[in-house]
C-alpha cells in the first residue's frame, strides 16, 4: 500500500468515525411570498416511491445506496424506506440525494431522533422554529418523511437565498455561516461515501474542500 492510498484510507475512516456535527439554523426574517411558497411545498401530497422514472435506475440505486448504509441503519425495510422517502423529497426540492446522505451522515449520524444541544432534532436536524414559521403545530419533526420534507426545502431555501452558492448554503443550514469547516465536511461525506453514478460499486474517494 503506498502513501496516498494509505492517507486516504485514514481519512475514509476519520470521516466514518466522525461525531455528528449539528447546528441550528437561525430563525431569519423572510418574505411573505417565499414563506407562501415554503408553506405550499410543504404541505404537497406524500408519495411513495423515489423521483426515478425508469424502474431499472431506481432499483440500481436503491440496492447501492442500501449496501453503504446498512451499517447505520441495520434494518433492510426501515433502510429502504428512508432512502425512498429521501430520494423523493430531496429531488422535488431540487437538492442532489446523494448530497442530503451527506448532510444527514455530518448532521446526525443517521439517527432518527437525534437532538442537538439547541433543540435541532431527527435525521436533517431541523429547528422548531421552522415549524412555526411555514408548518403547523402537527407535524412532528422525528417523523420520517416531514424531517426529511422540511431539511430538503429549507436547504433549497437557503441555495436559492445564496444564489446557487452551496458552501455559504450549507453553512445558514448548520448557522455557522461564514466558516469553512462544516461545509467541508458534508461535501467531503457526499464526495466520499455517497456519490453515485449508475454502474459504480463503491462511493467516490476525492476529497472536496474550499478553504
Amino acid at each position: 500500500m503506498n502513501k496516498t492510498t494509505h492517507i486516504g484510507l485514514l481519512l475514509a475512516a476519520l470521516l466514518l468515525t466522525l461525531p455528528a456535527h449539528a447546528g441550528g439554523q437561525r430563525e431569519e426574517a423572510m418574505s411573505a411570498n417565499v414563506r407562501s411558497s415554503l408553506q405550499r411545498a410543504l404541505a404537497d401530497t406524500a408519495v411513495t416511491r423515489t423521483a426515478f422514472s425508469n424502474v431499472a435506475d431506481e432499483a440500481a440505486w436503491l440496492k447501492e445506496m442500501s449496501r453503504r448504509l446498512a451499517k447505520r441503519i441495520p434494518d433492510e425495510g426501515e433502510r429502504l424506506e428512508f432512502l425512498t422517502t429521501l430520494h423523493w423529497e430531496a429531488s422535488r426540492a431540487g437538492v442532489d440525494p446523494q448530497l442530503m446522505l451527506g448532510l444527514i451522515q455530518v448532521e446526525s449520524g443517521f439517527r432518527k431522533y437525534a437532538v442537538s444541544p439547541v433543540g435541532a432534532r431527527g435525521y436533517t436536524q431541523v429547528m422548531p422554529f421552522w415549524v412555526k414559521t411555514i408548518g403547523n403545530p402537527d407535524h412532528n419533526l422525528f417523523q420520517l418523511r416531514t424531517n426529511l420534507r422540511y431539511g430538503a426545502l429549507i436547504l433549497r431555501h437557503y441555495i436559492d437565498i445564496e444564489r446557487g452558492d452551496l458552501f455559504r448554503a450549507l453553512g445558514r443550514y448548520n448557522g455557522s455561516l461564514g466558516r469553512p469547516e462544516y461545509p467541508n465536511l458534508v461535501v467531503g461525506a457526499w464526495k466520499r461515501h455517497w456519490d453515485y453514478a449508475p454502474g459504480t460499486k463503491s462511493a467516490d474517494t476525492s476529497v472536496a474542500s474550499r478553504s
